[in-house]
């Protein structure tokens, strides 16, 4: 395999342990399954009784999920999933084995979300007081809507005291904080972190993005010549961050390296030309010490926008030709916007270990002016390195290059 010289400011990190909820359900076993059955976890949205019509992936039953009593304060529908998926893969144990290893105080948290626990707030609001407009007394700010709260509520259920703060770079941000914590092992302030984060549907962002006009009445196809516009879905995603152990395990997953950048072009649109998903891969290769030719597989944003999917399909061409395989699994997922980027990469680590690469369920025809090589279809392929691209509204880009330790 070729190579350039690996920049030598961030470390390559081990993925030690990660987990995943989507509305293809919770765990790392459930989401490849699905991924290799091309089943997709959307369907007709019901959520807050929206009165249009679009699809959404919804994790089931998350209004049932409790949270303990040292941990009521803390309850919210971002909060339930994310204490779901921290509960999920022995991860609470991966983080206390950690703990003994470096000491709560050297392990990092750092999240990412876009709406944190705004659901919440949409409900306290429905209970204010008629005569004075107060709001509920019992509704709790700063552990159940503050963006902090995340990270306050993650750190207290693995019982880490280390240095913690949340990104909200739109869907970004969950792809950054992997950037975050490899600076800050970088710099010797942890030796380890928790990454990921959580985002779940609210009615703000429903109807926030139908008044876009971004978001489709069908289930999203992403690269399809009759793309309509996103399908909103919810997830939660954590991994487990530290310097390889044992990097001759061919089990193991490595963060190569990571990209970002700034275009600014447009609030909401991508630069069309999509010089800023351009700069993030190119910087991501560097970081790793990699070229183009060197990638096997690239999860793509992807959301199924027609300005959107043009942009980072000139970008992967131009970067990489029309030879490297790519998709979006948002097909399977739906856009779970601040909670995108660790999916996805999460997704990509899935096809690195089990050796698959996902297709696109609902895209039916490859919009006929794009070049890349766009895989519809799920097949078994040998994937060594991997880049997982996440775009955030305001051109806040971030790409991820992940790879086999051996």
């Amino acid at each position: 395999m070729s190579s350039v010289a690996r920049q030598p400011d961030l470390p390559a990190l081990a993925l030690s342990d990660f987990t995943v909820v989507t509305s293809l359900g919770a765990g790392r076993a459930t989401t490849i399954a699905a991924l290799r059955e091309g089943k997709s976890g959307l369907s007709p949205c019901t959520f807050d009784a929206v009165p249009f019509v679009t699809y959404a992936g919804e994790f089931a039953d998350l209004d049932a999920v409790k949270l303990d009593d040292e941990f009521a304060s803390f309850d919210c529908r971002n909060h339930r999933l994310a204490a779901v998926a921290l509960r999920e893969e022995g991860f609470v144990e991966s983080a206390a084995a950690a703990r003994e290893r470096y000491g709560a105080r050297r392990i990092g948290v750092f999240l990412g979300t876009s709406t944190s626990g705004l659901r919440q707030t949409e409900l306290a609001y429905r209970r204010r007081d008629n005569e004075t407009g107060d709001l509920p007394s019992d509704f709790d700010y700063e552990r159940t809507h503050d963006t902090y709260s995340l990270a306050r509520f993650v750190r207290a259920s693995l019982c880490l005291a280390g240095p913690a703060f949340v990104v909200s770079t739109a869907c970004a941000a969950t792809a950054k904080v992997f950037g975050s914590a490899a600076r800050m092992i970088a710099a010797g302030v942890c030796d380890a972190a928790v990454v990921g984060g959580a985002d779940t549907l609210c009615a703000t962002t429903l109807y926030g993005f139908s008044s876009l006009g971004v978001m489709s009445e069908e289930p999203c196809r992403p690269f399809d010549v009759e793309r309509r516009g996103i399908s909103l879905g919810e997830a939660a995603g954590f991994v487990l961050l530290e310097r390889p152990r044992d990097t001759s395990d061919e089990d193991t997953v490595l963060l190569l390296g990571v990209g970002e950048s700034s275009d600014a072009y447009h609030m909401s649109a991508p630069h069309p030309d999509g010089i800023g998903a351009r700069l993030a891969m190119e910087r991501a290769l560097a970081a790793a010490g990699l070229r183009a030719a060197d990638i096997d597989y690239i999860n793509l944003h992807g959301t199924a926008t027609p300005v959107g999917d043009a942009a980072e399909d000139r970008a992967i061409v131009d970067l990489f030709g029309t030879a490297t395989p790519c998709s979006s699994t948002k097909g399977f997922t739906g856009h779970t916007l601040g909670a995108s980027g660790v999916i996805e990469a999460v997704i990509s680590t899935l096809g690195i270990l089990h050796g698959f690469m996902p297709g696109s369920p609902h895209t039916r025809a490859v919009d006929p002016a794009f070049r890349s090589r766009y895989v519809c279809e799920g097949s078994r392929a040998r994937i060594d390195r991997a880049i997982s691209n996440s775009f955030g509204f305001g051109g806040a880009n971030c790409s991820l290059v992940l790879g086999r330790a051996a």
